[in-house]
């Protein structure tokens, strides 16, 4: 009988000082570490290096998905109080979505919310089991993107307290497709200069979408890992992304996900198809160390909150131990955490 994978197993000690509260610029000058998933082996570098490290024919797959401003401040129609909602998921229509929302037990079936001095208005249709609401928009004139762009704030995660000056450096440079409440953060310390210095090396850059979830942020609460239930988030791989690793792995030549996002994208492909075909789907994979890839050879990623499901996934791609080891280094030598922190290549 196999040994029960344990939440605490993924522990590790973060002084607060080194959860970055500010994104670097430029955006890839932030630090990388590298870290040989074969032999365990560190190498310190930074995030323009990897122009030397990446060979012609590998392939980056990066997540375009665009984060929504999605956090709203508003009031309440008929009394004046104040109301915050986030928008989580879209429904079947634009103007329809899945929230949360402050404070909970006020906002009722049939409260009416106003925004923006009136740009946007709101109805909660419905009270979800979860608590969650579900609530029709209503704009003026204008498209409700345009609308939420003018007035909505970037979801920043918890840990993050200090204000964003710019919401774009919350966005990665090929953000595109609309839909996340959280940004990929292990794209944004590519610029479109080092994009461009890497496709003139002849490495290949492939796109997914993934819209993150707030439910990227929650935690394992169950001590035994495999008792996790993981959110469910929707994913789109186009043609050309499918052709482009299949060309990869016929070539020999490496996979590379940025961030945990694409690398969830690509396998639960894998897990469906039996190779990365253009595919549109629903995924709540949970990848942890056990876990044999079909895909990706290699990542490149953020520094992960203790206990979390995303340490888990790293720690299934280049070993548990290896994994904390490499923590441990980045601790003492300072790297910057979580979503505006530094960055790490597992090859």
């Amino acid at each position: 009988m196999s040994q029960p994978l344990l939440k605490k197993d993924f522990y590790f000690d973060l002084p607060q000082e080194l959860i970055a509260q500010h994104p670097i610029y430029p955006r890839d000058h932030s630090r990388l570490l590298q870290l040989d998933r074969t032999t365990g082996e560190i190498a310190h570098k930074h995030f323009y290096d990897i122009v030397d490290v990446l060979q012609p024919g590998d392939t980056l797959v990066v997540n375009d998905s665009k984060v929504l401003p999605a956090r709203l401040y508003g009031h309440k129609e008929d009394t004046g109080a104040k109301a915050e909602v986030l928008l989580l998921k879209k429904q079947a229509t634009e103007d329809l979505w899945e929230c949360l929302v402050k404070p909970g037990r006020k906002i009722r079936e049939g409260t009416k919310l106003v925004f923006g001095e009136g740009l946007l208005t709101g109805e909660v249709c419905k009270v979800c089991d979860d608590g969650n609401r579900i609530i029709r928009f209503a704009c003026k004139g204008r498209s409700f993107y345009d609308v939420i762009d003018q007035i909505g704030q970037m979801p920043l995660p918890h840990y993050i307290t200090a204000e964003l000056e710019d919401k774009d450096r919350y966005q990665t440079v090929y953000a595109h497709e609309r839909g996340s409440a959280a940004a990929p953060t292990a794209g944004l310390h590519f610029t479109e200069e080092l994009l461009e210095r890497l496709r003139q090396k002849g490495v290949v850059i492939a796109r997914v979408t993934l819209h993150v979830g707030l439910g990227t942020f929650r935690p394992v609460k169950e001590e035994n890992v495999l008792d996790h239930k993981m959110h469910t988030e929707h994913y789109v791989i186009p043609q050309e992304t499918a052709d482009a690793i299949a060309l990869a792995k016929k070539n020999g030549k490496r996979v590379i996900a940025v961030g945990t996002t694409s690398c969830r994208t690509l396998e639960s492909c894998y897990q469906k198809n039996g190779a990365v075909v253009p595919f549109e789907d629903d995924t709540s994979i949970f990848i942890y160390p056990g876990y044999t890839f079909g895909v990706i050879d290699g990542m490149i990623t953020n520094f992960h909150l203790p206990e979390s499901t995303l340490i888990m996934l790293v720690s299934a791609l280049a070993g548990r131990e290896p994994i904390l080891n490499a923590y441990r280094v980045a601790v003492q030598e300072k790297y910057r955490f979580y979503s505006f922190g530094d960055a790490m290549l597992i090859l």
